[in-house]
């Protein structure tokens, strides 16, 4: 009796198709594009505070007539962004304020303390400057500006 039984081999099932995917595939292609939208709203928030920082900066120096007037705003726009890094960087006062300044250079006196960046301990109270002063203090003050702003160029 036994012989009469046809037998025959397992059949495994179909494969599934790959196509609808499962929900948990689902699931994950919406968070990835969640967090994609997330990083791109992140990044391009980023972009357009560091372009309005540079443009501040800019603008101020841009609108002052006279280089005794270039240097106050660089001075007052320092003195701001000092803030950021100490809440007491503004109240410096002379050879302190410049060594702020010049961070964390303490192997050589550094630019603000001893080059082009000591203009900005009377500059803004002279009544004449240089325009060659000016000039000088500005790439200085704009690079540093950035820095205590947290701007990466």
């Amino acid at each position: 009796m036994m012989q009469e039984l046809p037998l025959r081999d397992i059949h495994q099932p179909p494969a599934p198709p790959w196509w609808p995917p499962a929900p948990g595939w689902w699931w994950l292609a919406a968070t990835l594009l969640v967090l994609l939208a997330f990083a791109a709203w992140w990044w391009l928030r980023a972009r357009r505070r560091r372009a309005a920082i540079v443009r501040l900066f800019d603008e101020r120096v841009r609108a002052a007539a006279t280089p005794v007037e270039r240097v106050a705003a660089m001075s007052e726009l320092l003195r701001r962004a000092s803030r950021r890094s100490d809440p007491a960087a503004d109240r410096l006062q002379g050879d302190a304020w410049l060594a702020f300044l010049d961070g964390d250079s303490k192997a050589a006196p550094g630019p603000f303390s001893d080059g082009a960046g000591r203009v900005l301990l009377d500059g803004g109270f002279r009544r004449e400057i240089d325009e060659a002063e000016a000039a000088a203090l500005l790439p200085l003050a704009r690079r540093r500006y950035l820095e205590l702003m947290a701007v990466r160029r």
